[in-house]
């Protein structure tokens, strides 16, 4: 078994177990360490998976390899919200979220024409593609427990898990908006690009994949704005971010899984 997959493996492993324990038993969260341990699993990780990646007959972007990536590509937005946002409780998700796409990507294996003579232009849109597409998934994710959070407020629960375990309702709120506007940039950007550098949307199957993500796009547009002139927030913001984002994740991972496993 590849030393990078070790070494990764027991960094996400041994972070999971800790911050679980930690807000089991009501204990602070060492920011620093856990972060620092995270970086090194992310670096393991990034050796692992670039050969997988960048091959001799080019760039191989299979589905197992995506998840890989998308894995990846979330732990690292994690880590840099949590730089300046008090969310570092949240890698109870991010770590076990990078060992599973890790391992998937690790182990699974794909048919795949590689991609050969790729422009820079394309190459730019492939990964700020994959770069939004990681920051709207932590975006869904946090209007997940942002109306989990809301729920137990509502409902005056007396054993109030989600609002004593996660941070604070504005902190949380706040980060949301954070994600959108950031995958919102990255996938404007990343929209732009492929309107110039994909020449024949049809040849390469991914007109419905654009349309997909051009709706998406809409919809979190519509929230910013939203949010920006009518103070659109909590449960219908976190509402049309799950909406918005399970079109992005039917036109960008589900195309990828009919095309190369079931067709």
């Amino acid at each position: 078994m590849h030393l990078a997959f070790m070494i990764a493996s027991m960094v996400y492993i041994t972070v999971s177990i800790y911050i679980s324990w930690a807000l089991i038993k009501d204990k602070p969260v060492h920011k620093e360490v856990s972060l620092g341990l995270l970086l090194v699993g992310m670096l393991a990780h990034t050796v692992l998976l670039y050969p997988h990646i960048v091959t001799l007959y080019g760039l191989n972007f299979n589905l197992f390899n995506v998840l890989s990536l998308i894995s990846l590509f979330f732990l690292f937005f994690y880590v840099l919200f949590s730089l300046y946002r008090p969310i570092v409780s949240l890698g109870i998700l991010a770590a076990p979220t990078a060992l599973i796409g890790m391992t998937v990507g690790y182990f699974g294996r794909a048919p795949y024409k590689p991609l050969t003579d790729v422009s820079m232009g394309l190459e730019a849109h492939i990964l700020l593609s994959f770069a939004a597409y990681c920051v709207l998934l932590m975006a869904a994710v946090q209007a997940l427990f942002l109306r989990l959070q809301i729920r137990e407020l509502k409902h005056h629960s007396i054993h109030r898990f989600w609002v004593n375990k996660l941070p604070s309702l504005q902190s949380m709120e706040s980060l949301l908006f954070d994600m959108i506007l950031v995958g919102f940039v990255l996938l404007s950007i990343a929209l732009g690009l492929g309107f110039v550098y994909v020449q024949d949307l049809m040849a390469q199957h991914i007109v419905h994949k654009t349309v997909f993500s051009i709706l998406s796009w809409l919809l979190f547009g519509g929230l910013l704005l939203g949010n920006w002139r009518a103070g659109w927030r909590g449960k219908r913001a976190a509402s049309i971010t799950i909406y918005a984002f399970i079109l992005l994740a039917i036109g960008f991972v589900g195309s990828k899984f009919v095309l190369e496993l079931v067709l």
